[in-house]
C-alpha cells in the first residue's frame, strides 16, 4: 500500500472563535466513526448548522498539511487543545469509540493511504443531476461546424448512425466532438446585457474522415434525436472537477436565476438552474449561494399601491460549471417553492 506522512488531520474548531460564523446544530454527537461513503458535506451537515462552512472548520489550524484528507475509520470528537474545546480526528479505527466525553489531546502525525481519502461531494454521485449544457458566444456558435445530412438521407438520427457535417475543423480534427442545438440567448434582467447562448448537449460522435469539405463522423451516444444544422465542438469535459468542495464565496456576489433546465417555472431539490453571474465576478466551481424566494406584490389597501415584501431564504445551492458571463448550479436544498427571478446571494453578507 503506498503510504506518505500527513500531519495530524485534526478538524481544529475554536468555539469561542466561530461563534460568529459557525453554527453547531444541537444534540450532535461527541463521537462519529467516518464511514465508507461518507463525504466531508455529509459530516459537515451532520454537526453544522451551515455545511457550506465545513472549509473554516477544516482551515482553522494552520499546521494541517492537507485538510481535506479523512478516512474511514477515522474518530472525529471533541478534545481540550490549550484548555479550549475544538473538534478533531482523535484516532483511526473500525470499532466505535464509546461517547467519554471531551479528552485532552495533542497533535499527532500519522500514515494514511490518500486513496481512501474522503471526498467532499463526488461528481459521479451528482452525475445524474448534472448538465452537458454549455454557454457559447454568438462568435463561437457561427464559427462551430454543423451537421449537414444524415447516412443513406436520414434527417432524425441516434447512437452509431452516420453523420456527415461542414465547418472548420481546424488543421486536424479532434478525435470526439460534443454535438449541440443552439438555444435560448440569454440577457441580465437589469442591465440588458447580452451574457451568451445556451448550447443543448445531444450527445457525442466520433470523428472518421474529411473528404474535401464534408466530415464523416459517427454517433457513439445521444441523450436525444439529433437533427440537420446541430452544431459540433470540442469537448468540454475538462471543464467539470471531479469532486466539488463546497464553500461560501469570500466577496459578496449576487443573482438571479435566470433559468431551469426542466425548461418549466417551479423549482425543487437537485434541479439545475442558470445564474447570471460567472467568471468575470469572480463565481467558481463549488461555489454555494443562498436561494433567496422573491417576496409577493401585496395591495396596500391604505396607501392603495402594490408593495412587494421581502424576500426570504428558501434553498441552497452549489455552482458546478462557470463560464465568462453565466453559471450553472445545483439546487441542493430547498425548503420552500423556488421560481425563476429568485436572487442568490453568497452567504454571510
Amino acid at each position: 500500500m503506498r503510504n506518505f506522512w500527513v500531519a495530524a488531520i485534526g478538524v481544529f474548531m475554536s468555539m469561542a472563535l466561530l461563534a460568529e460564523t459557525v453554527t453547531l446544530k444541537p444534540g450532535v454527537p461527541d463521537r462519529y466513526v467516518v464511514q465508507s461513503g461518507d463525504t466531508l458535506w455529509d459530516i459537515s451537515s451532520l454537526y453544522l448548522e451551515d455545511p457550506w462552512l465545513w472549509s473554516k472548520i477544516w482551515t482553522i489550524n494552520p499546521q494541517i498539511a492537507n485538510p481535506h484528507l479523512i478516512y474511514p475509520g477515522d474518530v472525529l470528537g471533541f478534545v481540550v487543545i490549550d484548555g479550549e474545546t475544538k473538534l478533531t480526528t482523535i484516532t483511526r479505527t473500525e470499532t466505535v469509540v464509546e461517547d467519554t466525553g471531551p479528552v485532552t489531546l495533542s497533535p499527532q502525525v500519522r500514515m494514511s493511504d490518500i486513496q481512501g481519502a474522503i471526498p467532499a461531494i463526488p461528481r459521479d454521485k451528482i452525475a445524474g443531476f448534472l448538465s452537458n449544457n454549455r454557454i457559447v458566444s454568438q462568435e463561437e456558435l457561427t464559427a462551430s461546424p454543423y451537421i449537414i445530412g444524415g447516412y443513406e438521407g436520414r434527417l432524425v438520427l441516434g447512437a452509431e448512425d452516420k453523420i456527415y457535417a461542414r465547418g472548420d475543423f481546424g488543421v486536424k480534427a479532434l478525435p470526439a466532438y460534443e454535438i449541440f442545438r443552439p438555444g435560448l440567448s440569454y440577457y441580465d434582467p437589469t442591465t440588458e446585457e447580452f451574457l451568451g447562448y445556451e448550447a443543448r448537449g445531444l450527445g457525442m460522435a466520433s470523428f472518421l474522415n474529411l473528404t474535401d469539405t464534408v466530415a464523416t463522423l459517427q454517433i457513439r451516444r445521444s441523450t436525444e434525436n439529433i437533427r440537420v444544422q446541430d452544431r459540433l465542438m470540442s469537448s468540454a469535459q475538462d471543464t467539470l472537477v471531479g469532486t466539488y468542495y463546497p464553500s461560501a464565496p469570500e466577496q459578496n456576489i449576487q443573482g438571479e436565476i435566470l433559468a431551469v433546465l426542466r425548461g418549466v417555472n417551479a423549482i425543487g431539490q437537485y434541479d439545475v438552474v442558470l445564474l447570471n453571474r460567472g467568471d468575470r465576478e469572480g463565481v467558481t466551481a463549488g461555489h454555494v449561494f443562498n436561494i433567496w424566494r422573491r417576496g409577493e406584490l401585496v395591495n396596500d389597501p391604505i396607501a392603495k399601491e402594490l408593495v412587494r415584501l421581502p424576500s426570504e431564504v428558501g434553498g441552497v445551492l452549489m455552482v458546478f460549471k462557470t463560464f465568462e458571463k453565466l453559471s450553472y448550479g445545483l439546487v441542493l436544498d430547498a425548503t420552500r417553492p423556488l421560481s425563476i427571478g429568485d436572487e442568490v446571494r453568497a452567504p454571510g453578507f
